[in-house]
């Protein structure tokens, strides 16, 4: 073999290092590739108990591996020699034309888990054109939120509590700040025991310990953010110091029925979507009282341990109230591929919270802009290379289980 003495030219073309970006956040965030390399930079950069508050389940959390298990088993079955240099991921749910099959759940704390909080949450979403979902429990107020994220379409969603006057009062001040629809979770009627949550000592405003300080000390920027800016609470009431469960315990009325379904349907003119159907039957109780649109959910894994799996149960209940009902899917999304699996097996739409989440603990608005580009390239991709070019196109014949499943 003979050896020469490489070319000046040569090596230049190889060797090419980026420039350096200065901004830090930024740079980081592209090195992201997918969801879960958010949740990576979001675990170095973000305290234990606001990390585990966001990244785990209830009880033993069977629920919450189940979810992501089902979506880890769909296999595709691809479709070729079709056209797909343009895909078209355009859907309409619940009154709202949205750019991506898409949205984003309502979260609790969320300005735990940045300083930016639900207003990053929703300007991203506006800038996306996607539907925000502002929680009951959110840390930034119905009309803060309305005022600094005017351009996209919101949602609030309801714990309904024992006070009913309270609950009238605050939907009244979702439709007079814009909401144009009404998400109501009724797989709450009680918290499901949180245990990580209770071994980390969560509680609001967080109570600092010297183990909560010392795990802060090395998130600088979690840390000058968190004391920097205005205190955490729930922005929507009023709430004593306690543990997240304690407020969902105290709050809310294990009493919701579907009368009280109805009570709201009359005193919301918006649409309705219930959250947290699990189960044909109830998906007809519902339908039948007023719901405009199902969310079939298992929050997340974050209530009912061993509950169902909704990518599991969302066959059923479409069958059951047909092609015509709304119905959205949200528990165990990670990536475009399971938005577009859960499209294909009857979802209208989808609802990311984790997601959401990850992104916003790795970098604020910017890092929650990183999680929806990573989701629209992956549902774009997936499409094409399983032959289809539309939401319409995705049918379950598109899916088939895993042999071990």
């Amino acid at each position: 073999m003979k050896r020469r003495i490489p070319q000046y030219s040569e090596l230049r073309e190889l060797v090419q290092f980026k420039a350096f970006d200065p901004d830090r956040r930024r740079a980081r965030l592209a090195k992201a590739n997918t969801v879960w390399d958010l949740r990576d930079i979001a675990k170095r950069r973000i305290p234990t108990a606001a990390f585990e508050y966001v990244d785990g389940g209830s009880f033993f959390e069977h629920s919450l591996r189940r979810n992501r298990a089902a979506f880890d088993d769909v296999e595709f079955n691809p479709r070729v020699l079709r056209d797909v240099s343009a895909v078209d991921l355009r859907a309409k749910i619940a009154g709202v034309d949205a750019a991506l099959p898409v949205g984003i759940a309502p979260t609790g704390l969320t300005r735990l888990m940045h300083s930016e909080g639900e207003v990053a949450g929703a300007q991203a979403a506006g800038a996306f054109g996607i539907p925000f979902s502002l929680s009951t429990m959110g840390t930034v107020s119905i009309e803060e939120v309305a005022r600094e994220a005017p351009d996209a379409d919101k949602w609030f969603q309801l714990y309904l509590w024992k006070d009913r006057p309270r609950s009238l009062d605050l939907i009244r001040r979702a439709a007079d700040a814009g909401f144009g629809a009404l998400i109501v979770t009724v797989d709450t009627p009680v918290s499901g025991a949180r245990h990580r949550d209770t071994r980390n000592g969560m509680t609001l405003p967080p109570t600092l310990t010297a183990k909560t300080i010392l795990d802060a000390s090395y998130r600088p920027e979690w840390w000058f953010n968190f004391l920097t800016t205005k205190p955490l609470g729930f922005a929507n009431f009023e709430a004593d110091r306690m543990s997240v469960a304690e407020s969902v315990n105290t709050m809310f009325d294990p009493s919701l029925n579907l009368d009280d379904l109805a009570w709201l349907r009359e005193n919301w003119s918006g649409k309705l979507i219930v959250k947290g159907i699990q189960s044909a039957a109830d998906a007809v109780d519902v339908l039948a009282r007023g719901a405009d649109t199902l969310v079939v959910s298992n929050h997340g894994g974050r209530q009912l341990d061993r509950a169902p799996v909704p990518l599991k149960v969302l066959p059923e209940i479409r069958a059951t109230v047909g092609p015509e009902a709304e119905i959205i899917l949200d528990s165990g999304i990670m990536s475009g591929g399971d938005i577009v699996a859960a499209i294909a097996a009857g979802a209208d739409f989808t609802l990311i919270g984790r997601v959401y989440l990850y992104g916003m603990m790795a970098g604020g608005r910017q890092g929650v802009e990183r999680a929806l580009e990573i989701l629209r390239t992956e549902m774009t991709l997936v499409m094409q290379l399983i032959g289809v070019t539309s939401l319409s196109e995705l049918e379950p014949a598109l899916l088939r289980r895993s042999a071990h499943d």
